[in-house]
């Protein structure tokens, strides 16, 4: 592993000019002590590092020298799709090989190339968990991940609703949505989604399995979710909203908010409109729609109505000055 540290060194120095021995320490993830050691071992080997004193010192390569050993690794190679996400990437176990990845790229690109490269990396950044709610603890990610990779058979502890079961399973990729990891693999000769969450415990086995020629992971997912949309919605709600749920509609719904805007009817005189909205199940749909509070009404279903009527007469006797 020194091997790979002192390369990253030198592309690092090579890419980004003067560092101080702190910066180093701080993208290399080691002490300022073993930066020193490093580069001692750099200069030992013939890199000619020049060490500057003073408050705007630091490390740099002598003027002119640029290294050559710039050649991807397969690992390295395989997480460049992960160069926007750091964090995911972080997740599957892949964090320092992608960094050394992007590090040995930019040290291959011109120098002009590797400017643009670096200014828009400074203006775009993707940030792929969901908002307001702390990601999922996955502490077997990285394994399920390898097993991926690797084609191995996993014997699979998971928790589901109505209880715990043991599953064999042999992994087929592996899905980040809205900051949860799902896990796509054959069970019991089907393709099967798994929250990656809810692996209580994982055990590679030695077994190796042929991946099924035609599976496609991403023509997967989309049907998949295109099932579970059609399972989820039940019936259609039809609404008054106000102009400020108009706003609130495509935040709290998503795209289904989106939608419905989309059909809206013609607003009247207080600049409500009519909109029509997939639901769930009533009681899922009835606290759905009391998060849009006064700035709705729902006109049907008359069930739903009622049940929304219901659950306001409930709370309202609640709330009701003693």
């Amino acid at each position: 592993m020194r091997a790979d540290r002192l390369l990253s060194l030198l592309l690092l120095l090579q890419n980004r000019g003067r560092m101080t021995a702190p910066e180093l320490a701080a993208e290399l993830e080691v002490t300022t002590r073993t930066v020193y050691r490093d580069i001692e071992a750099l200069s030992a080997s013939g890199v000619p590092v020049r060490a500057e004193r003073g408050p705007a010192g630091g490390y740099r390569l002598m003027e002119g020298y640029r290294t050559r050993l710039t050649g991807l690794t397969d690992a390295e190679a395989g997480s460049l799709f992960l160069a926007g996400a750091p964090g995911p990437a972080r997740d599957l176990g892949l964090g320092a090989v992608l960094a050394t990845a992007q590090l040995k790229l930019q040290a291959a690109l011109p120098a002009g190339l590797a400017e643009r490269v670096r200014h828009v990396q400074g203006r775009f950044h993707l940030d792929a968990p969901a908002w307001f709610r702390d990601p999922d603890p996955v502490p077997h990610l990285a394994q399920v991940a390898r097993a991926v990779w690797d084609q191995r058979v996993l014997r699979a502890h998971y928790r589901r609703w109505g209880g715990e079961v043991h599953r064999e399973l042999r992994p087929l990729g592996i899905v980040l949505k809205g900051g949860i990891w799902y896990l796509a693999a054959l069970a019991d000769e089907a393709v099967r989604t798994y929250r990656i969450s809810r692996f209580l415990a994982v055990d590679t086995t030695g077994e190796a399995f042929e991946r099924p020629a035609a599976f496609d992971l991403a023509a997967y997912w989309e049907e998949s979710s295109r099932r579970l949309e059609a399972a989820l919605h039940q019936g259609t709600a039809q609404l008054r909203i106000s102009p400020r749920a108009q706003r609130l509609l495509p935040v709290q719904f998503g795209t289904a908010g989106v939608r419905a805007l989309e059909s809206a009817g013609p607003p009247d005189e207080e600049g409500w409109v009519r909109v029509e909205m997939p639901i769930e199940a009533q009681a899922v749909a009835v606290s759905d729609l009391l998060r849009l509070g006064t700035e709705a009404e729902v006109l049907g279903p008359p069930d739903l109505r009622q049940a929304v009527a219901e659950a306001v007469a409930v709370l309202a006797k609640r709330y009701a000055a003693p």
